[in-house]
């Protein structure tokens, strides 16, 4: 028997000889050596029993009453002391099994005790799971590491990292790793910077991706790369975002097409859901949905595919509509969104209420609905609109008495955000199977929108992705139109990750570029490095990199990153078991050539 790659018997030392939780009756009468944490004690009169723990699981001790000596030794024990023990295993009476513990059917008769490190009170219990300040588990982080839960968090990353490599290198991969310190980039989120000592005034930067070495390397003839890559962008923290660094599964692949890649990808998810977790994936392989269609059927380009909600267009009700407010979003860019939920249309006048609070928190001026109830519909919009219009919603939308539906009008993104935001707000009103994993692409994403602000065209996602029809496109249709080789992967409303086949031919660069309102010149100054790598060479390429972190998030059921990251920041960006961030030495400062340049304190409130 093993757990996470330890067998029965894989050392013996004067410290231990076997694991408490791989102990079972087929060494009864042996002699052991077991070393730990003691996880509880309790004296029972007459026998001492200590629950003795290490990172396999949990083994029951037993001091008999005639072992004064170890008694009085256990007296001196307190939780999560760490002792080394030796004694006999012997079967527990049918009557004292723990079935919650793998050794639950033997324990161990204690000869000696030898107290390696005598623990203090502790700030919060390991043994049980009480409710701690998030604060002092990180603070703490080194015991709230013992407490089972998030021990087996870590276990379970390391396992599916061991599986992710062998997998990949099963398929023809190869891991490299790429450099920590590089250059800074505008693009994307704030760098981390690091000040070089050897070229005063200049700052090597932590890479937010290994985006361009990757590329790099299908030019220097690798066929298939991976690592799991540490990443930095200084970006504020969500639950399912650590601030500071993270880790992925960074890919790339030379000479494939966007089907190649998601085969391979397909594959790896369905490998590590079967091999090493009890969820299931809901549709193989996974649905492929446009950017366009997903924001008119979910309202978000990551979709949660549980919740049984689809948003309907009935802008083409509405064009003659003598409600105004509706007929005035019928035309071209804009449109009239409805939702519905079966059988909610006797809810009590408070769930209305907060329905519209919260689409006021998303963007909206308010909430239109309409119940559909005995006595005919109702709501703060029927007056506006006529019988016909009223009886034609219902036929269009197969709306029954008891069911109510929700509007939204205006320009088509926002208003298919803001009704995306309320299917996940209603989503809670569903009983989702949190075994289930719907997966799904997110494809066809458009190469370039129009920014209202600077009145001009900007790329809308990567700018360095293959345009669907290459130059062709570029140079016939209107950019708007155009859509790009780039994907999202999705599961349960998280995005694993952003992938793309990239543009590796330079004038097709320049041409994306151009449209965008970037020079030639430009171009070359800020990427000139992979332009010139282009004209050297480069075959077609792309990839994808899913973020670790989320991935084991989802695997493991947690709400939160911070429960599969072993030393976490806080919210704030701040590690408070090293102190870090934290003041320097002027010394290293000078070293440096740098000096501090405080903004004035803010003055208290009064």
């Amino acid at each position: 028997m093993s757990i996470a790659g330890y067998s029965a018997e894989t050392l013996s030392n004067r410290f231990r000889s076997h694991y408490c939780g791989l102990l079972n009756p087929s060494f009864e009468e042996s002699e052991v050596r077991l070393g730990g944490w003691v996880h509880r004690i309790r004296d029972h009169g007459g026998l001492i029993f200590i629950d003795l723990r290490d990172h396999t699981g949990i083994c029951q001790l037993v001091i008999q009453p005639e072992r004064e000596e170890l008694f009085r030794k256990a007296e001196q024990l307190h939780a999560e002391s760490v002792i080394c023990v030796s004694g006999t295993v012997v079967r527990r009476s049918a009557a004292t099994v723990n079935p919650k513990l793998a050794s639950g059917e033997i324990e161990v008769l204690l000869g000696d005790i030898r107290i390696e490190s005598n623990a203090q009170p502790l700030p919060f219990p390991v043994a049980d799971e009480l409710p701690t300040s998030e604060e002092l588990r990180l603070k703490y982080r080194f015991i709230d590491l013992r407490r089972e839960k998030i021990h087996q968090n870590i276990i379970f990353r390391s396992r599916i990292s061991g599986a992710i490599r062998r997998y990949l290198e099963d398929k023809g991969f190869i891991e490299i790793q790429t450099p920590i310190l590089t250059s800074s980039s505008p693009e994307g989120a704030r760098d981390f910077l690091v000040p070089s000592r050897l070229h005063p005034g200049k700052f090597y930067a932590l890479p937010q991706a290994p985006q361009q070495f990757k590329q790099l390397l299908m030019v220097s003839g690798f066929p298939r790369y991976f690592q799991i890559a540490p990443c930095f962008r200084d970006e504020d923290a969500r639950a399912d975002r650590s601030p500071g660094e993270f880790y992925q599964l960074d890919m790339e692949m030379a000479f494939i097409e966007q089907d190649d890649l998601f085969a391979i990808l397909e594959g790896l998810m369905q490998h590590l859901v079967e091999n090493m977790s009890q969820k299931r994936i809901t549709q193989l392989p996974f649905p492929r949905i446009s950017f366009r269609e997903v924001m008119n059927r979910f309202g978000s380009d990551k979709p949660d595919l549980r919740i049984p909600l689809e948003m309907q267009d009935v802008t083409k009700l509405f064009v003659n509509s003598s409600f105004k407010v509706f007929a005035s979003n019928t035309k071209e860019g804009c449109c009239v969104k409805a939702l519905v939920l079966k059988e909610r249309g006797n809810e009590s006048r408070l769930f209305y209420d907060k329905a519209e609070k919260r689409a006021r928190e998303l963007g909206s001026a308010g909430l239109a609905y309409i119940q559909f109830k005995e006595e005919g519909p109702k709501g703060p919009v029927v007056k506006f609109m006529s019988e016909e219009e009223l009886s034609t919603l219902k036929a269009e939308l197969s709306l029954e008495t008891g069911d109510v539906v929700f509007f939204a009008a205006g320009k088509w993104e926002p208003t298919c955000k803001i009704m995306g935001g309320m299917r996940t707000y209603f989503g809670d009103l569903f009983e989702l199977d949190r075994d289930e994993l719907s997966f799904c692409w997110i494809v066809d994403f458009p190469m370039f929108e129009y920014n209202e602000e600077a009145k001009k065209i900007d790329f809308s996602h990567n700018p360095f992705s293959m345009p669907q029809g290459e130059m062709e496109a570029l140079e016939t249709m209107n950019p708007l139109d155009i859509l790009a080789y780039q994907y999202d992967i999705v599961c349960n409303g998280i995005e694993l990750s952003s992938g793309a086949i990239r543009n590796h031919k330079p004038e097709i660069m320049y041409k994306a570029f151009g449209i965008a309102g970037y020079p030639k010149e430009e171009v070359d100054k800020r990427f000139g490095h992979m332009i010139e790598a282009f004209k050297l060479g480069a075959p077609p390429h792309g990839g994808i990199a899913p973020g670790l972190d989320r991935l084991v998030m989802i695997l493991r059921d947690e709400q939160n990153i911070r429960e599969v990251i072993a030393f976490p920041m806080n919210q704030s960006a701040q590690d408070l078991m090293m102190s870090a961030p934290s003041e320097v030495l002027a010394s290293q400062l000078k070293e440096l050539c740098l000096k501090i340049d405080l903004p004035p304190a803010k003055e208290e409130k009064k």
